[in-house]
């Protein structure tokens, strides 16, 4: 399973990230951890048990303590936003937001744009969600979560 592929990556890294210096260990874990947590979880998308968030938010925050060197009960928050890392949750979010920029802009393969298409450029008629972008991805994009904000700002 994919906790276990990027739990194993943390416990690997745990060993050596003492004699590296910080960037470099930032580096190493976002690297060998992110790349696991990214994989397929975009899946996740609309599913409202939190277990599967949560395991997975749960291998993030220990790839951030192995890095900052933080205790268990520190809030991580802070690290998280220092590490410039978006929670899980979020992060399935701009995955999902990025796709749907690049299928609207031609930047996507060819399958992926063909099944991307704005409602108004479908249906004949007028419908009052016409005048907005109304697919799940161009919400996102449009209304950005206040923790984007934040980190741009």
């Amino acid at each position: 399973m994919l906790p276990l592929s990027a739990v194993a990556a943390i416990t690997s890294c745990g060993n050596y990230i003492r004699s590296l210096l910080t960037k470099a260990a930032e580096t190493l874990v976002h690297a060998l951890v992110s790349s696991r947590l990214d994989y397929c979880n975009a899946l996740l998308y609309g599913v409202t048990d939190g277990l599967q968030y949560r395991r997975l938010q749960s291998v993030q925050n220990a790839a951030s303590r192995l890095v900052s060197g933080l205790r268990c009960r520190d809030h991580i928050r802070p690290t998280l936003l220092r590490l410039h890392w978006l929670p899980v949750r979020q992060r399935v979010l701009f995955k999902i937001a990025v796709v749907v920029y690049q299928c609207l802009n031609g930047l996507a393969p060819r399958y992926l744009a063909d099944n991307c298409q704005l409602v108004s450029d479908v249906r004949p008629r007028q419908l009052r969600s016409s005048d907005s972008s109304s697919i799940q991805g161009a919400s996102l994009h449009n209304s950005p979560p206040a923790l984007f904000i934040s980190l741009i700002t």
